[in-house]
Order: structure tokens, then C-alpha cells, then sequence
């Protein structure tokens, strides 16, 4: 592909889910630092690797996603962003000819290349609101476990949309504020589901130059793709069955099973704590 003149616009690790349960109304600071304390938690000297050490469930439940929602499709040109060690990048390069491995962290990419020693994955240092790519390059971007920590995307779409060509697709996984659980806590308290993100950090954790740990209202989240032309075409409920308890008494094979069997059905209501989206670029 011919590259094109670039334009460019405006750019880990868990606390207890629902801690907190603060607003946050707007954008946090200004767009580059926002991307570098997001680079800067994981160059600290944390291991994201070891975060996934006990979730090989919530990992299976995210592969059983993609694979279907991209059954039967094949790829030029893909990007992974914001894919930390390059967890899922293996994954998207059974779908398209060239991976591409964009992630903020230096340290997330040492380890990547560990990972994907031997392999074709291209690894480049990036943000989300400031990808390395031509206007219309990439067919295929997926962005999972990083919406978490924007608070407000605008930015971050507007640049998926520039460097997909039209039709393209992207995968955007969306850390979900309107799951069962919280569903249940704001009717006890007699309250809406809030439209704006939720910081879900935990007080001590709370400094003032922390990064954002947030969970989205889905429905705003898909107004704010619809504002970059980005259009849904599909949507799967992930890691329906995330819990200690069960996985102590379940074995994983029982639970990617179910698992497999409730991620579009438990859509329709936006049940776990991860929606996947699937979106076509206008």
C-alpha cells in the first residue's frame, strides 16, 4: 500500500473492581501526559506479566472473543494497541498477513520481544492518540484492556478511525460500568447508572498523578465511536463468569465452555465486566 501523508490528531494493573465508584466528568490532564503516565506505571519496574498469572480463564475468555469475531475474515495489515507483551498479538496474526505491536511501554515491549522472539510481530513504541500509521493503513486494530485507562477517548477514536482505510475493522474492548453487579448496587441506592466514566481506583491509590483507572457506560462509549465513524456491527459480553469462588470449584475447561456459550447472549443486557465491540470504519 502507498503510504499516505499522515495526519495526525490530538494521545495494567487492577484495583478491587468497583472501589471508589467516583465520577470523573472530564479529561485528565493533557493528552501526551495522560499517554505517558500510562507508559510510565508499566516502565516502574511492574510485571504485567505476572498480573496474568491465576487468569488463564480471563485470557481464554478474551481469545474465545476475537476468534469470534473474526471468524472467517482475513487481514492485510493489523495493529495491536495499547497489547502490553504482546499477550494477544499471536492471536491476531492467524488473521493478518502483518502484525504490528503498538504499545507505549518500553518495559511492556522488552518482554514482548521476548514473547514474540521468532516471530514476524512488529514492536514500535506509540500511543493510542498517536499512532505511527499512514491515513487508511491498517485493515484490522484491536485495543483491549486500555479503555480503562481514558477517561475520555474522543482523541483515541479519532486517530483508530484516520488509520483505518474504510471498511476497515477494529476490535475495542470497553471496561464496562453497567455490568450485573453494579446494575444491582445503583438500583439498591435508587440511582441511574452514570453516563460519565467511574474511577474505580482504590484511596490509597488515588494520588494526583496517578493514571486514570476508570469503567465506561457503554451506550456513551458507542456515541463517542459513532462521533469518529466508527460503526457497531457487533458485541460479545466477556469474562461473564469472572470469580475467585468459581474458580476454586470449576475446572477452566468447564468454564471457557460456558463462557463460549453466554458471550452474546449476555450482550444484549452488557452482563460482564468486559464488552467487546466490533466496529466498521465508515
Amino acid at each position: 500500500m502507498q503510504a499516505r501523508r499522515r495526519t495526525r490528531r490530538g494521545s495494567g494493573p487492577g484495583p478491587s473492581a468497583d472501589a471508589g465508584l467516583v465520577a470523573v466528568p472530564g479529561r485528565v490532564g493533557g493528552v501526551s501526559d495522560k499517554g505517558k503516565k500510562v507508559a510510565d506505571q508499566y516502565d516502574r519496574g511492574y510485571d504485567y506479566t505476572k498480573y496474568w498469572d491465576n487468569r488463564d480463564y480471563e485470557h481464554a475468555a478474551e481469545e474465545i472473543a476475537i476468534r469470534r469475531l473474526l471468524d472467517g475474515q482475513r487481514f492485510e495489515r493489523a495493529a495491536d494497541v495499547g497489547g502490553g507483551f504482546g499477550r494477544l498479538s499471536l492471536l491476531l496474526r492467524e488473521y493478518a498477513d502483518h502484525v504490528t505491536l503498538a504499545e507505549p511501554s518500553r518495559t511492556q515491549l522488552d518482554a514482548a520481544a521476548k514473547l514474540l522472539e521468532g516471530t514476524d510481530i512488529a514492536q514500535v513504541q506509540m500511543q493510542a492518540d498517536d499512532l505511527k500509521f499512514a491515513d487508511g493503513e491498517l485493515d484490522l486494530l484491536t485495543m483491549v484492556r486500555v479503555m480503562h485507562h481514558i477517561p475520555e477517548p474522543s482523541a483515541e477514536f479519532a486517530e483508530i478511525a484516520r488509520v483505518l482505510r474504510p471498511g476497515g475493522t477494529a476490535i475495542i474492548e470497553v471496561a464496562n460500568l453497567g455490568h450485573f453487579k453494579n446494575r444491582r448496587k445503583y438500583k439498591k441506592l435508587g440511582q441511574p447508572l452514570p453516563t460519565e466514566p467511574v474511577s474505580i481506583r482504590t484511596a490509597p491509590a488515588d494520588e494526583p498523578d496517578a493514571i486514570a483507572f476508570v469503567n465506561h457506560n457503554v451506550d456513551t462509549v458507542l456515541t463517542q465511536l459513532a462521533a469518529a465513524e466508527l460503526v457497531l456491527t457487533d458485541k460479545l459480553s466477556v469474562s461473564n463468569l469472572r470469580s475467585q469462588t468459581l474458580k476454586k470449584y470449576l475446572p477452566i475447561g468447564v468454564m471457557t465452555t460456558i463462557e463460549k456459550a453466554v458471550q452474546r447472549p449476555l450482550a444484549r443486557k452488557d452482563f460482564g465486566p468486559s464488552i467487546f465491540l466490533k466496529l466498521r470504519r465508515r
